[in-house]
């Protein structure tokens, strides 16, 4: 499978949970920590538009927390993990391997992982 695919071709993910840590592309400390632990992010870019419009892929993120402003729209689907999302408006909720969530652009709150983190998602 190709790292990112910018054509018409469909990409398929064979058991995300299966692939290793360590094959996953180092992506760094996540960009506005709040306190330590200071979480890593890494994943795997399957697509991306050329315009920068789309992209999908899988990402996994270690424990930490972090203020989260959401740029474009967002769907995601938990692998594994757990983590908790606090919205400005006072919003809570907890997101674990199994569940999907959306975030619209504009979402704007504190995300806290509590376990590590593996999803693949959509950003629109």
């Amino acid at each position: 499978m190709k790292a990112v695919n910018e054509g018409k071709a469909a990409v398929i993910l064979d058991n995300p949970l299966a692939i290793a840590r360590e094959t996953l592309t180092d992506w760094g400390n996540v960009a506005k920590p709040i306190g330590e632990p200071v979480s890593m992010e890494r994943g795997r870019l399957m697509f991306r538009r050329q315009d920068g419009s789309s992209e999908m892929g899988m990402w996994e993120c270690t424990p930490g927390r972090w203020r989260c402003d959401i740029a474009r729209d967002e769907f995601c689907y938990f692998l594994a993990g757990k983590a908790a999302y606090t919205a400005d408006t006072g919003e809570k909720l907890t997101v674990a391997g199994g569940m999907a969530a959306t975030f619209p652009a504009g979402w704007a709150g504190v995300c806290e992982v509590i376990e590590t983190v593996r999803k693949v998602y959509m950003v629109r």
